[in-house]
């Protein structure tokens, strides 16, 4: 059972874990959850569980863990032009590690995605690819002790560039982290939007080291089959695919949310996130966050 905060009386708790009732059962038999946190363009971060928001939306940060990403960034193609009032549907190509089209891409541009025609700069709007890098990632909620697994989507404006500090695009943040002999399932992550960026991007840096019950959460996320799920593209059944395109219908097997944004800069080397390894359990934590992830938490479980 979860321990998220969604109660208004809070003065009562139960201790210990309770056996399932047959109602329970019956009614999480009906399908599997999936949960993953969506960035807005207005500011705000919303919890998203089977295809619904829960809770208010929590503005301009998050604190999260990450325990799941691919070793490299994904590709996706879509040959008709981006359509914002348009239903999400199946790209034509795509490749989850970013080297060759999925068995499942209905429309294949290449055998190879680095000497795809629609990976030169120029094939796209605006100068850029019009095969586009993306990459979803699965956090934990830092301060959420339910262990609970939400997918993370990085916008492709998100994932390059130079950062400034400890503040980076994600492929930068994890070399960051590196550089300073941390992995990223061992630190908790402040995502936040960047203020100066023209459009929606996101910018990452480390908030503190995990704790020892954050380190247990996150093993035993990393132990669960959904977490490595979320992290790809081929996910039909937690996307809630409907009835496909008729050109793609025999081959579709998932959807993917498309990123309206070229890509401005070359493919860096691959990053992969591996279990925790820890030489002591024992760790001090940095300086609480500037805001309380038991306040963020609690907006989240508002649904009022």
């Amino acid at each position: 059972m979860s321990n998220l905060a969604i109660f208004k009386d809070k003065s009562v708790a139960t201790q210990g874990q309770r056996e399932l009732s047959d109602l329970a059962k019956s009614l999480s038999s009906k399908g599997t959850t999936f949960r993953r946190i969506q960035a807005n363009t207005n500011g705000t971060f919303k919890r998203i569980i089977n295809g619904e928001q829960v809770g208010n939306a929590v503005r301009s940060e998050i604190n999260v863990i990450v325990v799941g990403a691919l070793p490299s960034v994904s590709r996706t193609f879509y040959k008709e032009k981006y359509d914002p009032n348009k239903e999400a549907t199946l790209p034509d190509c795509w490749s989850n590690l970013g080297d060759k089209p999925e068995a499942a891409a209905g429309n294949p541009q290449s055998n190879n995605c680095m000497s795809c025609d629609q990976n030169v700069k120029g094939s796209g709007e605006n100068g850029g690819r019009a095969c586009r890098f993306q990459r979803r990632i699965a956090v934990l909620l830092a301060g959420d002790p339910s262990g609970e697994v939400y997918q993370f989507n990085v916008p492709a404006k998100s994932l390059f560039g130079k950062g400034d500090g400890n503040v980076h695009p994600f492929e930068g943040y994890v070399k960051f982290l590196g550089a300073n002999n941390e992995v990223i399932d061992n630190v908790v992550t402040n995502i936040s939007f960047d203020a100066n960026a023209n459009t929606m991007e996101l910018q990452f840096s480390p908030q503190r080291l995990i704790t020892d019950e954050e380190y247990e959460l996150v093993r035993a996320a990393q132990a669960r089959p959904e977490t490595k799920m979320y992290t790809v593209l081929t996910v039909a059944q937690t996307d809630k695919v409907q009835k496909q395109p008729p050109a793609v219908e025999v081959k579709a097997k998932a959807k993917v949310v498309r990123s309206d944004e070229p890509d401005e800069v070359e493919l860096d080397a691959p990053v992969e996130v591996a279990p925790t390894k820890r030489t002591s359990k024992k760790q001090e934590a940095a300086p609480a966050p500037k805001k309380s992830m038991a306040e963020t938490i609690d907006d989240w479980g508002d649904d009022d």
